[in-house]
């Protein structure tokens, strides 16, 4: 059973807040207990934490910050809402959406003057469904960069990180209060550790093919590029405390990774002119509706890949971001003097290819509408020289889980508290609505940090109540 119900267990030890990952969620869970004054233990089954969000371009949407005043950029908690809602068309819970749009820009502020986080705001285009540019990220811009900087700052924080252990077992008592984990160690030896409250900050199902089957069936067949241990522990162990689960169709594709690389290839390409062709050199949707989705009409394709095309202009602007030059390093970039040259590089038919190139110039200068509705005007045409990279579309990591409140408790079925039991990021259910294309871009990361904070800070309070005789 994934969790065992015992009044009288005695626990080999115990702090009062243990978080479940190691990810940017359970990090800026810990240092928000920590900044309550609780210590915190963070259990982490790999050797060396990374997550999902290593695997992420580490980009956090946050709304009213000091980094968009300074660029000029007038957002708020208000305008960021209604962009989520827009792209989710209202299915998300709406008091969860306002909740972490407003905790958004704070963060980010708090991670940065407290903890030393060295955000920058990404400037130079918008991701889709963006109305301005609210994306943050450390001066690298990856993920890896973000959970170096997030690792160094739990360090000096004095935040205790145990790693090379998995929780296979969350211990309750009769009345839902969880009390402890059971964890496991490579060599097989088990450990009890207690608790006064619980986040489960261990992401959402992703890496368990049987669970994406049965609930998004859609992408089942697809590469999964995220983290191997989203196994869908934290829905297991919830459902078994009498948790509700909600939006479990939802998740964040992806229409851009490179193939066979398996590097992420950054939308900026598309969303500033680039375009999607099939192995017959056509265009088969439009690009800017967003990256998730797209991956389903990647997939469709003949071979399920698809082309991107862009030019040198766009070739430069990939080339500030890691991902892209990870690709480029790893010979997946192919690059031509013109069109005819490119067709035969990549594969496709010269004319189609021409035509299509041609077609979305005309495009680009008022001539014409698409018939998949995208808008062309306002970016430059493209212009030889060419470059193109093959990709495929990918599942990123699942949006749906623990329904949680505000302030990240998790609910049951009657929207009521569990008694001390938190979740964020993958683990909880986020603020996608219930199907791939109401991921707005950053969505998983700014639940990750947003929840972690609420969670970390409702957690501390939490354990502060604890009855006398809990650990």
């Amino acid at each position: 059973m994934p969790v065992t119900v015992d009044d009288a267990i005695c626990f080999d030890f115990a702090a009062p807040v243990v978080i479940v990952g190691a990810g940017a969620c359970g990090l800026v869970a810990a240092l928000a207990a920590r900044d309550a004054g609780a210590e915190v233990l963070v259990i982490e089954r790999d050797a060396s934490p990374s997550g999902s969000t290593a695997l992420s371009s580490g980009f956090v949407p946050a709304a009213g910050t000091r980094y968009q005043r300074a660029a000029g950029i007038d957002d708020a908690p208000e305008r960021m809402a209604a962009d989520i809602r827009r792209k989710n068309h209202d299915e998300a819970d709406p008091r969860v959406v306002e909740a972490v749009c407003r905790a958004s820009g704070p963060a980010i502020e708090w991670l940065a003057d407290a903890h030393g986080v060295p955000f920058v705001l990404v400037e130079g285009f918008l991701y889709p469904g963006h109305t301005v540019a609210r994306m943050h990220a450390v001066p690298e811009k990856t993920g890896a960069a973000l959970m170096a900087a997030l690792l160094r700052a739990a360090s000096a924080a004095g935040v205790d990180l145990l790693c090379s252990a998995r929780v296979i077992d969350l211990v309750a008592t009769s009345g839902r209060r969880v009390t402890g984990v059971r964890i496991e160690r490579p060599d097989g030896t088990r450990e009890e550790a207690g608790c006064g409250a619980l986040v489960l900050a261990c992401s959402g199902f992703g890496g368990n093919r049987a669970m994406v089957r049965e609930h998004i069936p859609e992408i089942a067949d697809a590469l999964y590029f995220g983290h191997a241990g989203n196994q869908g522990d934290a829905v297991r162990w919830g459902a078994a405390l009498g948790a509700a689960v909600r939006d479990m169709g939802a998740y964040q594709g992806h229409g851009s990774v490179a193939t066979p690389h398996g590097v992420l290839v950054t939308w900026a390409l598309m969303m500033e002119g680039g375009i999607q062709v099939n192995a017959a050199g056509e265009r088969f949707s439009d690009e800017h509706q967003g990256y998730s989705e797209q991956c389903l009409p990647v997939l469709e394709q003949p071979g399920g890949f698809a082309w991107n095309v862009y030019d040198a202009r766009l070739h430069r602007l990939g080339m500030a971001f890691e991902d892209y030059r990870q690709a480029v390093a790893a010979g997946a970039i192919r690059s031509a003097p013109d069109a005819a040259t490119l067709a035969v590089a990549i594969g496709v038919s010269a004319e189609r290819l021409a035509h299509t190139l041609a077609e979305v110039a005309g495009f680009a200068a008022g001539q014409g509408r698409d018939r998949f509705g995208r808008d062309f005007t306002g970016k430059p045409a493209l212009a030889p020289p060419y470059y193109a990279v093959k990709v495929t579309g990918a599942l990123f990591h699942t949006q749906g889980g623990l329904a949680i409140d505000t302030n990240a408790r998790v609910l049951d079925a009657r929207e009521s508290p569990l008694p001390n039991l938190f979740a964020g990021g993958g683990a909880a259910c986020g603020v996608s609505g219930a199907h791939v294309w109401g991921y707005l871009s950053g969505n998983g990361l700014l639940t990750a940090v947003t929840l972690g904070r609420l969670a970390g800070q409702a957690a501390a309070a939490t354990a502060q109540l604890a009855p006398p005789d809990h650990p």
